[in-house]
């Protein structure tokens, strides 16, 4: 049986009047509980956007670009043969093989010595075993240092083209350009190579770098800072060929491993800025940065560990490593998968950044 119309529309009744008159002086009590809850919630919101944005500010760094004219630019030739040279060289420049490590050091010294700095060197025992750190210097005497540093060893048996002989390379082309180009600065500049960085040695006294740090601090040098060239040769410009060692960094940085990145920790973030902003304004390359503590996975993965360990300011350039290059720590680390144009690039802002700090 279908409801009559009349049940439709009758008029509510007493109780339900009051029932609805009831509901409806709620109403007015609901929304005032939101609006205070809104209003409470509304700082809190505020002062977690402000922390997000000033800790993706503090963690990339963001600079202005501003063109910096230098006299003197990397010859990309020279990197590639200084890196064929490196590698080609017989054996395996590692731990396991001194007689190969020591080669290696030969052929470096000859090389830090051909550009015309005066290079010292300095032997120092790990157990029965004897390696060499060589060190070009340039500059008055008597000034704050920078030290430019990179490790000359490899990873066990493999050519370490990107790791680290494309480093060693752009090494020695800074040694030439401030020979040749004399640029006119008020500390002096210490271009090192350093054996041991890699297993077993990394994070122990052995690493060449360490050796150094320590001397210096023994002498009670003024170190003004101190630049890691830690793989620099390996670029992409494929979507997605650039990783990151933590969830969500994908949204600060760009998915294309296109760019050379200054690494440092929070307390060489201003030192990290004058080095990025210099080097950016040397070059069209894309330059990007980090500063985040050494718990992050690969913050710390070269020489610079060892500045920050006496608290210097220290920063690591690279092209991030096993975040980009798939050859990283493999035989398939040649120098024919090095992007030598953009390397000379990166050697260039270095070369700005050294000069000009």
């Amino acid at each position: 049986m279908y409801p009559s119309t009349t049940s439709f529309c009758a008029p509510p009744s007493r109780e339900q009047r009051g029932r609805a008159g009831h509901a409806s002086s709620r109403v007015p009590v609901l929304c005032s509980i939101h609006v205070k809850t809104l209003r409470k919630m509304t700082p809190l919101f505020i002062l977690a956007v402000l922390v997000l944005v000033v800790g993706a500010a503090l963690m990339t760094n963001p600079v202005r670009v501003r063109s910096l004219v230098i006299e003197g630019e990397a010859d990309p030739k020279r990197l590639e043969a200084d890196v064929a040279a490196l590698t080609g060289l017989s054996g395996f420049r590692c731990f396991e093989r001194p007689d190969d490590l020591e080669r290696a050091a030969g052929w470096a010294k000859a090389a830090l010595m051909a550009s015309g700095l005066p290079v010292e060197e300095r032997s120092y025992g790990v157990g029965d075993l004897e390696f060499r750190n060589l060190i070009a210097h340039y500059g008055p005497e008597d000034g704050p240092v920078l030290v430019v540093g990179a490790h000359y060893d490899v990873c066990g048996e493999q050519p370490g083209a990107d790791d680290n002989a494309s480093a060693v390379a752009g090494l020695l082309e800074l040694a030439r350009l401030l020979h040749r180009h004399r640029p006119d600065v008020t500390y002096r500049i210490e271009l090192a190579l350093w054996p041991l960085e890699e297993p077993p040695n990394f994070r122990t006294s052995a690493m060449g770098s360490a050796i150094h740090a320590n001397s210096l601090a023994l002498g009670g040098v003024d170190v003004r800072g101190m630049i890691s060239l830690e793989m620099i040769g390996y670029f992409s410009d494929e979507p997605g060929s650039q990783s990151f060692p933590a969830p969500g960094m994908s949204l600060l940085y760009s998915s294309r491993g296109d760019a050379i990145v200054v690494v440092g920790n929070s307390s060489s973030w201003w030192f990290t800025r004058r080095v990025k902003t210099r080097m950016a304004g040397a070059s069209e390359l894309p330059v990007r940065s980090i500063n985040a503590p050494a718990f992050v996975p690969g913050i710390d993965f070269s020489d610079h560990l060892n500045f920050w360990r006496r608290g210097w300011d220290a920063v690591m350039i690279t092209d991030t490593a096993f975040y980009r290059n798939p050859n990283y720590h493999q035989v398939t680390d040649t120098p024919d998968t090095l992007d030598y144009e953009r390397m000379a690039q990166v050697v260039t802002g270095v070369y700005a950044a050294i000069t000009t700090l």
